[in-house]
């Protein structure tokens, strides 16, 4: 089910993105490019996807997007404040005017109380407007569940911006 949804909105996305004059581009952390990926598995999506930013550890999260090393220390890398700083960072870095970040826990391993397996920030930012902040709890159902529920809640974002 959640496949079939990806690519059905990855397609509306793509159309209505060429109808807007929308570009966009991805900062990823735990769904390690499949919101990229997704996007690009459409023809035309060359025209309104200008690049993805896989920021999987601490050190690429700063040195890709330009986030000061002890913020992520002070927040968290899995927190409200980074996933922000992400989006505007790949908004900022890109030829984007729309991007989408996403950080979280998809575990197995690596949950906290404060953040648990299936825990998920997510940021959406846009040229002039203030960047939005989406607070996934997909609960511990598996990986690759909560990556592919991570990939179409930013899909149905992407396209909510368009």
């Amino acid at each position: 089910m959640t496949l079939r949804d990806i690519k059905r909105l990855s397609k509306e996305i793509i159309l209505k993105a060429n109808e807007c004059n929308i570009v966009i581009s991805t900062a990823e952390s735990c769904t390690g490019g499949l919101i990229g990926s997704a996007l690009t598995s459409i023809s035309g999506s060359s025209a309104v996807y200008d690049r993805g930013y896989i920021t999987y550890s601490n050190e690429s999260k700063s040195d890709l997007l330009n986030i000061d090393i002890k913020l992520i220390e002070k927040y968290g890398a899995v927190s409200k404040e980074i996933a922000i700083l992400m989006a505007e960072g790949a908004l900022k870095l890109s030829n984007a005017n729309l991007t989408v970040s996403v950080t979280g826990v998809a575990g197995p391993g690596g949950g906290t109380k404060i953040n648990p397996v299936g825990r998920v920030h997510m940021g959406v930012a846009k040229k002039n407007k203030k960047t939005e902040h989406f607070l996934y709890t997909f609960g511990d159902k598996g990986r690759q569940h909560i990556r592919e529920l991570t990939t179409l809640r930013a899909l149905e974002n992407i396209f909510r911006n368009l």
